[in-house]
């Protein structure tokens, strides 16, 4: 049995997918498909059921598992205790995103530790179920790192620190009667057709959690998964309106956003296991993140916004 083998298998089994599986581990189809199969073959049971149209795991494959969580882990701390000696960062570094980052320039964060450590591998994944899938990776620890935005799901066995909050805004067509109000109230919006992401998705969460105390049925017409690019064009084209943070709402043009009346904040936190368990590289990622959003806070003061 080999380390590729037990990592190729990880990846189908978090993906449920043998095309994503392949694609996470940057090999042909086919060949994933032989790694796992040999990997049956050595251990002399099947690992995924196969017969129906989407795979699952056998019961040997689910107890497996957690087991191969145990040994890439191992490998990887393994691998990364002898970087003291070279005097460089090392290692790999398993970070989970999000859609969007709000103020904060992740992709700019993720660039500078690069280059700072370029010996440390990054492996970024993006749900399209949420993120709220990430609590779970990182209690399994196919995750070291996530941007979660969960607002009533906070895993004591997770630290859970807030990166960043800002406020949700209204946005709509100009056309539109609501946007000549300076603020809103959520009431409203209760005739609105929204465009919105998936039930899973923390911002969703958010705004049918608000709605529903503001006495409000949330009608999301259209649910987008692919991000506010996406949705902005179907508010552009008139299908409906929505809500974002607000600075992904400063970025639009041809559309207008309103404040609300009662703030609703969006919150966003860096989650991972409790600082004693974390690799070095992990723990060196997760402060260049924080101090990135210390940093747009800093900025954010002095301009006075």
């Amino acid at each position: 049995m080999e380390l590729r083998q037990i990592e190729h298998f990880v990846f189908v089994a978090e993906e449920m997918s043998f095309t994503r599986g392949a694609h996470r581990a940057h090999i042909v189809q086919s060949a994933l498909s032989s790694s796992i199969a040999r990997l049956e073959r050595e251990l002399d049971v099947q690992l995924f059921d196969r017969s129906r149209q989407r795979i699952r795991l056998t019961a040997a494959g689910e107890r497996f598992r957690s087991h191969a969580y145990d040994v890439l882990k191992a490998s990887r701390l393994a691998a990364e205790s002898v970087g003291d000696f070279s005097g460089k960062l090392s290692g790999t570094v398993e970070f989970g995103s999000l859609i969007s980052s709000g103020p904060v320039d992740v992709a700019a964060a993720l660039g500078r530790f690069h280059r700072a450590h370029p010996f440390v591998g990054l492996r970024l994944r993006l749900s399209q179920t949420g993120a709220s899938s990430y609590l779970s990776a990182l209690l399994e620890g196919s995750l070291d790192l996530a941007l979660v935005s969960v607002p009533d799901r906070h895993p004591p066995q997770l630290d859970m620190r807030l990166l960043f909050e800002e406020p949700m805004v209204f946005v709509c067509r100009t056309d539109s009667n609501l946007a000549r109000r300076s603020r809103l109230d959520l009431a409203d919006v209760a005739a609105e057709d929204l465009v919105g992401f998936p039930p899973g998705f923390g911002l969703r969460g958010l705004i049918d959690g608000a709605l529903h105390a503001a006495g409000v049925s949330a009608r999301t017409q259209y649910e987008v998964p692919a991000g506010f690019a996406a949705i902005t064009e179907l508010v552009r084209n008139g299908l409906g309106t929505a809500f974002m943070p607000r600075s992904e709402a400063r970025r639009l043009d041809g559309l207008a956003s309103v404040e609300l009346a009662d703030p609703v904040v969006w919150q966003v936190y860096l989650a991972s296991r409790p600082a004693e368990q974390l690799t070095a590289a992990t723990s060196v990622l997760a402060e260049t993140l924080l101090q990135a959003a210390a940093d747009v806070r800093k900025k954010s003061v002095r301009g006075g916004t």
